[in-house]
């Protein structure tokens, strides 16, 4: 019997890992073909790091967190098995994979810095990863912006969906089409949360805590914009490749 449940055990967490490194190749395939394998494998690296900022958050804070999943041209998350208690630790694993997936784009930059001209897909890269963490800053959930600015207030929230639509109307995406129909129930609370007494007690938290996480949130936004912007600058047609 012990033999028995020890190989359901294994066979259940081969799956796991194989779901990971499965949807991470099928990924990996879907961009290649499209922008080349080199830039392929840095951009599926960073999104790798971004969620692994969430995954170790969570892990630190005691929540029950499953790997990365990996959807070509959605991007990847990590399944919280797990609500957090209260907005404060929502807040913490949503700038965790801002925050580590900044230091990644970072990291390509710098590379790509130092090896020249030749690296011109390795600068794709850092702009791609510096691009991507912006825009999962924007305030509304479910995006991780939306997750850091609920501990200062969701009511932030009703500022997202108007960048989204803006976006959308810049340049059409379908993703940011799928991300406005998902925000409505989250625009709806934002609206009406402070007349829910369990709502409001999830989002109590102190000033000096509010002060951390806005300072955080906001250097973070203004770092990124600015790489973002001069990275774009430095990049030549057909770098992806």
């Amino acid at each position: 019997m012990l033999n028995l449940l020890a190989l359901i055990f294994g066979g259940l967490k081969f799956g796991k890992v194989f779901l990971t490194v499965g949807s991470m190749l099928v990924s990996l395939g879907a961009y290649a073909w499209l922008y080349g394998w080199r830039y392929a494998a840095g951009f599926i690296a960073l999104l790798f790091v971004h969620e692994m900022g969430h995954f170790i958050a969570a892990r630190q804070r005691g929540l029950d967190v499953g790997a990365p999943t990996f959807i070509p041209f959605l991007g990847a998350w990590i399944e919280l098995r797990e609500h957090p208690h209260d907005a404060e630790t929502e807040a913490y694993i949503g700038l965790a994979g801002p925050l580590v997936g900044t230091l990644g784009a970072l990291a390509c930059y710098f590379l790509a810095r130092q090896l020249g001209p030749d690296a011109q897909w390795l600068l794709a890269v850092a702009y791609a990863g510096f691009f991507l963490n912006l825009f999962n800053l924007i305030p509304v959930s479910p995006l991780d912006g939306g997750r850091v600015t609920a501990v200062l207030s969701p009511k932030l929230w009703l500022l997202g969906a108007p960048v989204l639509l803006g976006l959308l109307l810049i340049k059409f995406n379908p993703l940011n089409l799928v991300l406005l129909l998902l925000i409505a129930p989250q625009f709806f609370q934002a609206w009406r949360y402070s007349r829910n007494p369990e709502h409001a007690a999830y989002y109590v938290a102190s000033a000096e805590t509010r002060l951390t996480y806005g300072t955080a949130y906001v250097g973070l936004v203004g770092f990124l914009c600015l790489m973002t912007h001069e990275v774009h600058l430095m990049l030549t047609p057909g770098a992806a490749v």
